[in-house]
């Protein structure tokens, strides 16, 4: 993986509507700054997806278990909020669900932010419905298309297929700063941010946890761990990719059959954040933990071929920013 590096103001960062402060975090004897695990101290600056924010929570929890003495901050301004930050220099670490795109690569580039990108753990989309929803149990993707296009007029799921009934349907999802909102616009609509506006839109996951589970003819979609943490909130649909119909689970994204619908987590850390040896302990404790933090965040870890091009990545990481 290749180092970048970047520079130009970016506009004004959004609010920032969800703030995990964790009050210590600590290193993995990994590092290779000589610090002793237990000694290190500092604060380390995450921002950026909701969805990867619980991820990093757990690592942060994990990481403080063994040096109490380091403070992790976790916002939540999704992707495009936390790169905004991210490449203006004011955090240490960014969670995507997308790759970085070529206007924030750039941004990066001016201010002379240089980074890493690491894949750290895998994640479905999942599209919920009330938990009452009783005759919704799979759509095809051409269905979901027809409801979350551009212009589309959808409002009742009788419009989705005659067999459903007339009920009116709310939808909620994530807003335009959102990983989650690009890559299912991209994988339903064809392109990336193409979706009608006339939804109830949020940074936060859970809000649209709450409108869905409020709505008795709700749909909505956010990450897998999201339904998982709130499954007696919602229901789950399957997804017919072409291939049947498929419900998310650890299992389906992690071999690739629940399909357009799966996806890969990153992070990326700031090479200069590096620097501080909490930092390069904790980016190391992340990718070496990669697994049981999956677990505990309730993601799908990486496979081997991943797990393996992920320590490839650290390798570079290393090489390439130690003195």
């Amino acid at each position: 993986m290749s180092v970048h590096t970047s520079s130009r103001s970016p506009v004004a960062p959004p609010v920032v509507l969800t703030t995990v402060v964790l009050l210590a975090a600590s290193g993995c004897g990994g590092s290779g700054n000589g610090a002793v695990e237990g000694d290190l101290s500092g604060t380390i600056r995450a921002d950026g997806s909701s969805t990867v924010a619980p991820l990093s929570t757990a690592a942060a929890q994990l990481f403080q278990a063994e040096n109490p003495g380091v403070r992790v901050t976790v916002g939540t301004s999704g992707t495009g909020g936390g790169f905004e930050k991210f490449c203006a220099g004011e955090t240490d670490l960014s969670d995507a669900s997308r790759p970085i795109d070529d206007d924030e690569r750039v941004a990066c580039r001016r201010n002379g932010i240089a980074y890493e990108e690491l894949h750290v753990a895998n994640d479905g989309l999942s599209v919920v419905v009330n938990k009452d929803n009783d005759f919704a149990e799979c759509l095809t993707v051409e269905q979901l298309k027809k409801i979350w296009e551009p212009g589309s007029k959808v409002d009742n799921w009788n419009q989705v297929d005659p067999r459903f009934p007339d009920e009116e349907m709310e939808l909620f999802g994530p807003g335009t700063d959102s990983g989650t909102f690009d890559y299912f616009t991209d994988a339903v609509n064809g392109e990336e941010g193409a979706s009608r506006t006339d939804y109830s839109p949020s940074e936060d996951d859970n809000v649209t946890v709450q409108g869905v589970s409020g709505s008795k003819g709700g749909m909505g979609y956010l990450g897998l761990s999201y339904f998982e943490e709130n499954r007696g909130e919602l229901k789950v649909l399957k997804i017919d990719g072409g291939d049947g119909c498929v419900e998310p689970t650890a299992k389906t994204v992690q071999d690739g059959s629940y399909k357009p619908l799966s996806r890969p987590l990153f992070i990326y850390p700031r090479a200069s954040s590096l620097d501080k040896p909490e930092v390069e302990a904790f980016v190391e404790f992340y990718v070496e933990n990669s697994a049981e933090i999956a677990e505990k965040a309730q993601f799908v870890p990486l496979n081997q071929k991943q797990q393996d091009e992920l320590n490839k990545d650290l390798d570079r990481l290393r090489e390439q920013h130690r003195p």
